[in-house]
């Protein structure tokens, strides 16, 4: 079980390089170049918005009127879907989603990736430890998720059995943490 954990808390610690300077701050505040104080000033949104990798996610945030609540109080942990993510999907459903008369399934879908409240990586671990090896996650749509370790990598996977892998951990926001993945998680419709 030590080696378990071991895996997992490196799979989970796992920085993404790939995710350009916005996230270099963000992923490691020892390495950082930006203060503690600025660094809590910037919201979820703000966050997602400032990097390239995630325009696909805020123009799904925008088209759902989600800005103001995701950039709320909160706290909340949003697993964040990368523009590759989305490109994943099949064709057409990113640009059917985003029209207007499909406002409430492109909610439900985005908030099929938040969870109300702060979870950080390693709490995510010790959870999935905790429940024998799967952790069940209420997201603020009112389904579930369910984490795991699955080859020695952190996983979600989606009401579908969709499997999404966590590329990218604890990005700190003010009000929350964002944990990056590499797909689309979906709700069941």
């Amino acid at each position: 079980m030590k080696t378990i954990s071991k895996i997992a808390v490196s799979a989970l610690a796992f920085t993404a390089v790939s995710f350009g300077p916005a996230f270099a701050g963000n992923c490691d505040k020892t390495k950082s170049h930006h203060s503690e104080a600025a660094m809590s000033q910037t919201d979820i949104v703000s966050l997602a918005a400032g990097n390239a990798d995630f325009t696909t996610l805020v123009a799904a945030v925008k088209a759902a009127d989600l800005v103001d609540t995701l950039g709320g109080d909160g706290p909340f942990t949003v697993f964040a879907p990368t523009n590759m993510a989305f490109d994943n999907l099949p064709d057409g459903t990113v640009p059917t989603l985003l029209k207007p008369e499909n406002k409430s399934q492109l909610q439900s879908v985005l908030t099929y990736h938040v969870v109300a409240g702060e979870v950080k990586a390693a709490d995510l671990v010790s959870a999935i430890q905790s429940n024998g090896g799967v952790y069940t996650i209420k997201t603020v749509n009112g389904g579930s998720l369910s984490a795991q370790i699955i080859d020695g990598a952190p996983y979600l996977i989606d009401e579908n059995r969709n499997a999404a892998k966590i590329v990218a951990t604890d990005l700190d926001a003010s009000n929350g943490v964002v944990h990056v993945i590499d797909k689309v998680v979906l709700p069941v419709s």
